[in-house]
């Protein structure tokens, strides 16, 4: 991004790299992809696990549920953090910590060291509501809504594209290479994220919850672990029930914890409103719904013809299969950008549910041949990518500045919550409709189709939901005014300078309760407030120079204005106007 004119006025940031926008966006995406990635790394390996580890089918699923419940408790928690640290700071760090799990199960084929690594793995989850907050920090506002769309789409996108490469590794390679694989891309993310992506000025008050981080990992334990091995204790064993109630009890006790505490881990106030609410209830049916065609397609494409309806194809061209899913996905950003600028992220959500109801209820049809199956993950994959797409813009333009990470933190999380029941529901059905062949239980074509009514019927809950989300009207530019006049604080004019001005929107009102953040060139914070009920605020300039002045508040992108402290009292405000956008909205490029 161009670096701000001086004295004129400017609509953006300054330059987060010398890549520029474009460049953070092709880095937070890769960096997407690649914690995705970890979700469905050893799908093409499943089976063949307890054999690979020496140990028990039970325990062997342990390194697939070490990788979900650690991504669960992490995407709330990172992005809290990083509201309050520095969202590059976390996202390193989310990284780093998954290049480390990958090195640990590359180096492994004992049981608790891999489930060690692969939870190490799911950390890294972390990244995805950090790289969201990042792009609405610093990016300019028209390449906001195909960026956040790309983004929350990398969850599927990883996911989709893994299981291809990760079965034809698995299939000419020892399959620790799949770890070393993953821990490639890993670095290169790092790599790639530290060199090209900026900083975010915006932070959050207060101090991270830690009570209340512990408290919300014990509760998603409880409650998720039962959720994923109910089907194999017993939904109605006593481990079963009893983790299901100490998790209802946890998380009850966490939430009054959270509403009597000053600096929350998550604002359930913020959470309960109609939109946070209604995205984040929908985006746990999306998360059924996603997560239902990677349990079937795969098994159908790799089952013998000999059972009448398997298509006996190898575990590459399953994956093969799957990649349309991820394709399609990526593929729909941009055209979500233009429909959402039109119509709004609403209709988007709203028409990409339609879209994965039609890749459902047709596929019903279009399960006799590969290609057919290489169909239905396109078109699901359209749908679930224009979903996906909606998600955090309307969380963002729900939630002020400083909670974006956490905010989106919980609406990932939301979504893991929907796959993880959807693996356990889905499961249960096709393992009590498994049919005897070759001496083995193995899905039956019952359990395929029963399958995709339960993911259509979760995607048809969504859509009421989504239904009731509010419309919003179709975005249009709309500028924002910032003025700011420098004096010196004391009549030195080596000293402190004071900085007073106001933020109003487009018609002149005032925009109460934004943020101010005073920066040097290079991006260091120097001073902060808050704007008053009338927009106006007051900071103090350590000295004379020139500084950056950030205005960012709930519903608008932030926006700066570079000022000047030259010893000598400024002759009048200096003035910004620059666009802005609604809440929950987004600007054609």
């Amino acid at each position: 991004m161009p670096q701000l004119p001086d004295p004129a006025p400017a609509s953006k940031l300054p330059p987060a790299s010398s890549g520029g926008g474009r460049g953070v966006v092709a880095v937070l995406a890769f960096a997407g992809i690649t914690v995705a990635v970890m979700q469905t790394l050893l799908v093409p390996v499943i089976k063949d696990l307890p054999a690979l580890l020496g140990t028990s089918v039970a325990d062997a699923t342990w390194v697939m549920t070490a990788t979900l419940l650690a991504g669960a408790v992490a995407t709330p928690v990172m992005g809290r953090l990083g509201d309050l640290y520095g969202k590059k700071r976390l996202l390193l760090l989310c990284l780093a910590v998954m290049v480390g799990g990958s090195v640990l199960c590359a180096l492994t084929s004992d049981l608790v060291p891999m489930i060690a690594g692969r939870a190490l793995q799911g950390f890294a989850m972390g990244a995805i509501p950090l790289g969201i907050g990042i792009m609405r920090d610093v990016l300019p506002a028209e390449r906001l809504p195909s960026a956040m769309a790309l983004m929350s789409s990398s969850i599927g996108v990883g996911g989709g594209l893994a299981l291809p490469a990760a079965a034809l590794i698995a299939q000419h390679a020892d399959w620790h290479a799949l770890f070393v694989a993953a821990a490639v891309l890993g670095t290169a993310a790092f790599a790639l994220a530290w060199r090209v992506c900026p900083e975010s000025p915006v932070r959050a008050e207060g101090r991270f919850d830690l009570p209340g981080a512990l408290g919300l990992g014990a509760g998603l334990v409880c409650l998720l672990l039962p959720v994923t091995k109910g089907a194999e204790w017993g939904w109605t064993a006593p481990a079963t029930l009893g983790l299901f109630g100490a998790g209802a009890l946890v998380l009850t006790g966490w939430a009054l914890h959270q509403l009597r505490s000053p600096s929350p881990l998550v604002d359930l106030r913020t959470s309960t409103r109609r939109t946070v609410l209604l995205t984040n209830l929908a985006s746990v049916m999306l998360g059924v719904a996603f997560y239902a065609v990677s349990l079937v397609l795969p098994q159908l494409v790799q089952l013998p013809t000999a059972t009448g309806y398997g298509l006996g194809e190898s575990m590459v061209m399953a994956g093969l299969c799957m990649a349309p899913l991820g394709l399609t996905m990526m593929l729909v950003s941009p055209l979500y950008a233009r429909l959402s600028t039109r119509h709004g992220p609403r209709t988007t959500l709203l028409l990409g549910m339609a879209v994965i109801v039609l890749g459902y209820g047709g596929g019903q049809a279009l399960l006799s041949a590969a290609w057919q199956t290489a169909v239905i993950a396109a078109v699901l994959g359209a749908g679930i990518g224009l979903a996906y797409s909606s998600l955090p813009a309307l969380i963002i333009g729900a939630v002020d500045q400083r909670e974006t990470g956490a905010a989106n933190g919980l609406n990932t999380l939301m979504r893991s919550v929907g796959t993880s029941v959807s693996s356990a529901v889905i499961g249960m059905v096709l393992a009590r409709t498994a049919v005897p062949f070759g001496g083995v239980e193995v899905p039956s074509m019952t359990g395929f189709r029963l399958a995709f009514v339960i993911a259509t019927g979760a995607v048809a809950v969504g859509l009421v939901l989504a239904f009731f989300l509010p419309a919003g009207p179709p975005l249009r530019p709309e500028p924002v005014l910032v003025t700011a006049e420098p004096r010196p604080a004391s009549g030195e004019p080596d000293g402190p300078y004071v900085l007073t001005g106001r933020v109003r929107d487009a018609e002149g009102s005032p925009v109460s309760r934004a943020n101010v953040t005073l920066l040097t060139p290079g991006g260091v914070q120097t001073a902060r407030t808050t704007a008053d009920e009338a927009g106006a605020f007051r900071l103090t300039a350590p000295g004379p120079g020139r500084h950056l002045l950030v205005a960012s508040a709930t519903g608008h992108a932030p926006h700066a204005l570079t000022v000047r402290t030259d010893g000598i009292a400024a002759p009048g405000p200096v003035e910004l106007v620059a666009n802005a956008v609604r809440a929950g909205a987004a600007l054609a490029p």
